[in-house]
């Protein structure tokens, strides 16, 4: 008998920190959590794309800062059962950047229409719960975690 195995999507997260701050940005017109305040984040393009790489990519894309693959650091897994668009498992990582060359901004507008700093420690209300749970754990050191299960 063959055993099928589960799917699994990875997803890349930045926690870009500046003077105890974290910047978060307001998803907008995009069909998920829509008027809740993520992370920079992404899917990885294909099998050939790394993490880190993926990473980069995004944070350029969305925030439009260039960051270097060695000035990421991983800080925190969540092994996530997503419900909300379907019963998909996600293992997100989130990487730490303490470094970085520009001035973060939105790039996409029609995808956000919030960026700003926020206390690591006074997070909104309307942040996503699962990116709530991460930086709480980056915080606190804690490198793995569950969400949704």
């Amino acid at each position: 008998m063959i055993m099928k195995r589960p799917v699994v999507i990875p997803t890349v997260y930045l926690i870009l920190v500046e003077s105890g701050r974290v910047l978060l940005c307001r998803r907008f017109n995009t069909g998920f959590m829509d008027g809740l305040y993520g992370l920079p984040a992404g899917h990885l393009r294909d099998d050939e794309e790394t993490l880190s790489e993926a990473l980069v990519r995004e944070t350029m894309e969305e925030i439009g800062v260039e960051i270097a693959r060695e000035d990421l650091e991983l800080v925190h897994v969540i092994h996530r059962k997503q419900t909300e668009l379907g019963d998909e498992r996600r293992v997100n990582f989130f990487f730490v950047a303490e470094r970085w060359r520009g001035e973060p901004r939105i790039m996409e507008p029609d995808k956000c229409d919030d960026a700003r700093w926020f206390m690591l420690d006074g997070l909104p209300e309307n942040a996503i719960p699962y990116v709530k749970q991460a930086i709480d754990c980056f915080r606190k050191n804690v490198r793995y975690s569950e969400y949704g299960f």
